[in-house]
């Protein structure tokens, strides 16, 4: 795709934009009043749980400042935990702590930070600085997802997410997020880190992207983007399109990560997804979306509706 391109050329392609995308599908087939269970993370985990659908340890729930201080007890014992606001967005507000020594605690890059920063993170947590509308959150304590060696290489002080677009149930496009030195081992494609397009039907890699600039290799570690092929595909796919009926929202951005010990883990739900998946996989998402309109009947099942994405939405290669 080239740097810049005329909108027509955008329309011929299928590309999506923000415009259609808020109106014709965000508009047309969420409704606002189940956006809570998207946009509060914890009401999400508990509606995946319910579900039976796997997510990462929840430690604890900081919920008022005076509790900030039982965090050091919260995660005694952990090698690592992750705290999040629970209406946060976008990755922010997020702390990873990958490595616990003597009561001080250290992020991916090897920085040390101190119980004072911790405190005053969730603080800020708390008052709503991360949160959509800056209204008051909570902080959610989770604990640390186990990089799966899969991955080793493909991505840099960080475990990288697959996201993957459902439509109607039906997952219609995906990428992994990989983080990278840019990106302060974040998987956010806007703050640098890689996006790779995921073929549907097989999992493996199509294309990559980092800051809108196809790449072929990581720009840390230098590995061939072109050799990801994502295990439990399959389990993916069915954990994204179930997401359907748990949120009974019909234009939803899943996002999911695997844990080397409990495999595929679903992290969050998006009622409001990025555009940029469709820079990650060097094409536009709107032909997919029309054709899952297209389709009429009964609604089929999960295994069904896998069945019917992967036949119909898979990709070549364009490496």
């Amino acid at each position: 795709m080239k740097n810049y391109a005329w909108p027509w050329e955008l329309r011929r392609n299928g590309v999506l934009n923000m415009n259609k995308r808020n109106i014709d599908y965000i508009g047309k087939y969420n409704q606002r009043k189940f956006y809570k269970r998207v946009d509060d993370k914890l009401i999400t985990k508990q509606l995946a749980l319910a579900n039976d659908i796997a997510v990462p340890d929840l430690i604890g729930v900081v919920e008022e400042q005076h509790k900030i201080n039982e965090i050091p007890q919260m995660v005694l014992g952990r090698t690592g935990f992750v705290i999040k606001p629970a209406k946060g967005s976008g990755g922010k507000g997020i702390l990873v702590i990958t490595h616990v020594e003597n009561g001080r605690y250290y992020k991916p890059n090897g920085d040390e930070v101190t119980p004072n920063e911790v405190y005053r993170h969730v603080s800020n947590i708390l008052s709503g600085l991360f949160s959509l509308g800056g209204i008051p959150d909570v902080g959610l304590v989770e604990g640390l997802i186990e990089f799966d060696p899969v991955f080793d290489g493909f991505s840099y002080e960080g475990v990288p997410d697959i996201r993957l677009i459902v439509f109607k149930g039906y997952p219609v496009m995906g990428m992994l997020r990989c983080s990278t030195a840019a990106s302060d081992g974040k998987a956010n494609l806007h703050q640098g880190a890689v996006g790779v397009g995921l073929d549907i039907a097989t999992g493996k890699s199509l294309y990559a992207v980092q800051f809108d600039k196809p790449v072929l290799t990581h720009p840390d570690t230098n590995y061939e983007l072109s050799q990801i092929q994502v295990p439990n595909w399959d389990v993916l796919l069915h954990t994204a399109s179930s997401a359907y009926e748990m949120c009974e929202l019909g234009y939803l951005g899943t996002d999911m990560v695997l844990d080397k010990a409990r495999g595929p883990l679903l992290l969050e739900l998006n009622a409001r997804p990025g555009l940029a998946i469709q820079t990650a996989n060097g094409k536009g998402i709107l032909g997919r979306l029309k054709h899952v309109e297209s389709l009429k009947g009964p609604t089929l099942s999960v295994e069904d509706r896998v069945a019917y994405a992967k036949k119909h939405f898979c990709s070549n290669p364009n490496f």
